[in-house]
């Protein structure tokens, strides 16, 4: 899968790693629902250091169609907010 975090560039990540990546995923739709600033700010953290970890970066000439776009390090919670569907930013 390919995913974008924006503002950075495009990661290949397996489909192994999703469970985990939901699993933040999830944590950070509750922070945004109920406007936890503090822990939207370390989930988002959290979320887009396992997508880099987790993946292999893409050549920065590469246009390759992303799968999944993922907001910014400096994405503000509502900035997220508006990027989120009924089960977040990462489908499943």
């Amino acid at each position: 899968m390919i995913v974008r975090i924006m503002g950075e560039g495009q990661v290949q990540v397996a489909e192994s790693h999703l469970p985990g990546l939901n699993k933040l995923d999830d944590e950070l739709l509750a922070e945004v629902e109920s406007g936890d600033q503090d822990g939207f700010r370390r989930t988002l953290g959290a979320l887009l250091d396992a997508v880099r970890s987790a993946g292999e970066a893409l050549p920065d000439d590469s246009l390759e169609p992303s799968e999944l776009i993922l907001p910014a390090p400096d994405a503000t919670l509502e900035e997220v907010k508006a990027m989120l569907k009924d089960d977040g930013l990462i489908p499943g």
